[in-house]
């Protein structure tokens, strides 16, 4: 069996909806958890950095490190058939990108039990 793919949240509905699952906070960032039962083996990922972190350059530079962490991590260890948020948290843009793998992968793990 294939990993499976990994799409992108967009709708703000989704985002809504993952806000009422299983969620878990790390240094860097908190994850939202939210399976849909809708029976597509699909991962969706979201990515929310607010104001509060920082300007547009910050802003967009986590937003690609949480792109690029959710490429490598989530087709191998993501919950299939689930939607999966990130959200940026002040210290998360001085992280560096093997604590931030490390802390995706533990929070994968605390949400899946």
């Amino acid at each position: 069996m294939s990993a499976p793919r990994v799409a992108t949240l967009t709708k703000r509905r989704d985002f809504l909806a993952a806000n009422s699952g299983k969620r878990a906070a790390m240094p860097g960032f908190v994850l939202l958890v939210r399976e849909r039962e809708d029976g597509d083996d699909t991962i969706r990922l979201g990515i929310t950095v607010t104001r509060k972190i920082g300007g547009a350059v910050v802003r967009n530079r986590m937003k690609r490190r949480f792109r690029a962490l959710g490429r490598e991590v989530l087709p191998t260890q993501g919950i299939a058939g689930a939607d999966h948020v990130l959200i940026g948290r002040k210290g998360g843009v001085e992280r560096d990108f093997d604590s931030l793998r490390g802390e995706l992968s533990k929070a994968l793990d605390r949400v899946r039990s």
